[in-house]
């Protein structure tokens, strides 16, 4: 059954919208403080789509998620009372705790990871702003850590081009039936073990 092909044909289209990098920079800042999509997921579309930009679009998703970033800080350090009891009863609380306790064992070095790893970023920017973690430090850990992301996938799909997005074209059902196969049974073996 072919659900993915028309979807990814979609999502290229998409990419190649006049407006799709203003569309990048909102979902990079939402990202970073509140939002659940990760900028992933259009970043990577886009430079396959349009290769010759892919470093401009990973500039823009850079600086529009550190921009979220110190919007995640100052909900974190002005508001934090007025999100927690929301935080306590989303699936992200766990993360928040795990973030609380990074910083205190490895202060700038937990930012920096978060911000490359498919850690929720938006928690880590949260609990930097409430423990008033230094300013400075922390805009520069998020640069870091985001850039090398970001510059990453462009630099993946930069490289793949044209290529690449013949490649999944052509296998992206495959690729899509695959994942729901693994994500059901990541919930199956969780729910029976978790």
């Amino acid at each position: 059954m072919r659900i993915f092909s028309p979807l990814y044909a979609r999502t290229m289209q998409w990419a190649r919208h006049r407006h799709a990098p203003w569309y990048l920079g909102g979902v990079s800042f939402a990202e970073s403080s509140f939002f659940p999509v990760p900028p992933d997921v259009m970043l990577a579309p886009m430079c396959l789509a349009r290769p010759g930009r892919a470093w401009h679009f990973a500039l823009l998703t850079t600086l529009t998620s550190v921009a979220g970033g110190l919007a995640g800080y100052v909900i974190g350090y002005f508001a934090f009372d007025a999100i927690e009891p929301w935080l306590r009863e989303s699936q992200y609380w766990h993360s928040y705790e795990s973030a609380v306790a990074w910083f205190g064992e490895y202060g700038f070095w937990a930012i920096f990871i978060a911000g490359f790893s498919p850690i929720p970023y938006k928690v880590f920017t949260i609990a930097a702003g409430v423990l008033s973690m230094a300013l400075l430090p922390f805009a520069l850990a998020s640069l870091v850590g985001r850039g090398a992301r970001f510059f990453l996938v462009a630099g993946l799909m930069k490289w793949g081009g044209a290529r690449m997005e013949g490649l999944l074209r052509q296998h992206i059902d495959r690729i899509g039936w695959g994942a729901v196969v693994v994500i059901g049974t990541g919930v199956v073996v969780h729910q029976l073990f978790g």
